[in-house]
């Protein structure tokens, strides 16, 4: 059986100390490039990790994480979870999915149950918490990601850069020649707001549109508010001919709303999509959408979680680029 590798066989490797390779796993003290460098190397060749069991004996933590997410069903969680997944299993963690319907009770309730359950860590993607909701998991010493649009405070948050995408979107919605653009966004009661409106809005008049408030109808981030929001915005005096949708979910319940009442996408209607989960390229018209990567999304996080977990105690926000992808709907 092969010897484990340690963090000793890592630093002779590289030619450097183990309180330097310890410094670089965790954070906790700057270490000159070049020799940051070579550690990684040593730890990529060696394939080292951390001794997950060992660590949970002197941390007396389980070996789980807990993935909290609003919809489990919805594609986009799914691809998370499965990056999150096998970017820990290396590390003798284990993730747990629990979804919590968007419901602020449930939020809060999983919380706890981490921090009882002395799990390892915690990702979550919020959506009616608020920041001092997470007091408890820092009283507790429990290592925290929150995967969402805004900042939850001194906490790990992996976010999107989804502006020049949205500008891409735009472009295409002008070349397109539509300008009375509207959105379907997400409940007015979200934690945060809604800041892909805001983007939307404050962009979109660069390009001589406007995004009126009776143009933005509000639900849940599911299908059925998204046929709904679409038969609202198509009863309005002024119909819009371009729709933004807060994610591919709702986006696909405009596509059933728009097929119920004639109305023709993209000839009649553009639509434009978030997310880019696995069925945008499937629906008919294709979906035109704003890829959010949901696998980058999960490693991104898996990388500060276990940073986190390796002593780093300085709080970092990871930006995880965003792309345009044009298809049918535009």
């Amino acid at each position: 059986m092969r010897e484990r590798v340690t963090m000793a066989d890592v630093a002779r490797k590289a030619g450097v100390s183990s309180a330097t390779v310890s410094y670089v796993l965790s954070g906790k003290r700057p270490v000159a490039p070049d020799t940051r460098a070579a550690v990684e190397a040593a730890i990529e060749e060696l394939s080292f990790t951390v001794n997950a069991t060992a660590r949970s004996l002197r941390t007396g933590r389980s070996s789980l994480v807990a993935l909290i997410v609003p919809d489990i069903a919805n594609p986009f969680f799914a691809q998370l979870a499965g990056a999150l997944q096998e970017e820990l299993r290396g590390l003798g963690l284990h993730v747990v999915v629990c979804s919590t319907r968007a419901r602020r009770d449930e939020e809060r309730a999983l919380l706890a149950e981490a921090v009882e359950q002395r799990f390892a860590g915690v990702v979550i993607t919020p959506f009616r918490l608020k920041p001092r909701d997470f007091q408890p998991l820092a009283d507790a010493g429990l290592p925290v990601v929150v995967s969402a649009d805004v900042s939850f405070g001194p906490i790990d948050l992996v976010t999107p850069d989804a502006r020049a995408a949205t500008r891409r979107a735009l472009e295409q919605v002008a070349a397109a020649q539509r300008r009375r653009i509207a959105m379907i966004a997400g409940p007015r009661d979200a934690t945060g707001g809604d800041p892909r409106l805001e983007h939307l809005r404050a962009l979109a008049l660069q390009f001589g549109m406007s995004l009126p408030h009776e143009l933005v109808v509000r639900g849940e981030h599911t299908r059925e508010a998204g046929a709904a929001g679409f038969g609202e915005l198509m009863s309005r005096r002024y119909r819009p001919d371009a729709v933004f949708c807060g994610n591919d979910v709702i986006a696909v319940g405009a596509m059933d709303k728009a097929h119920d009442l004639g109305i023709d996408i993209p000839g009649d209607v553009a639509l434009i999509g978030h997310d880019d989960a696995s069925f945008a390229s499937l629906v008919r018209p294709k979906l035109t959408t704003i890829r959010y990567p949901a696998a980058e999304v999960g490693r991104a996080a898996a990388r500060l979680l276990t940073e986190r977990l390796n002593g780093r105690e300085v709080h970092r926000t990871v930006r995880v680029k965003a792309e345009f992808v044009a298809r049918a709907s535009v």
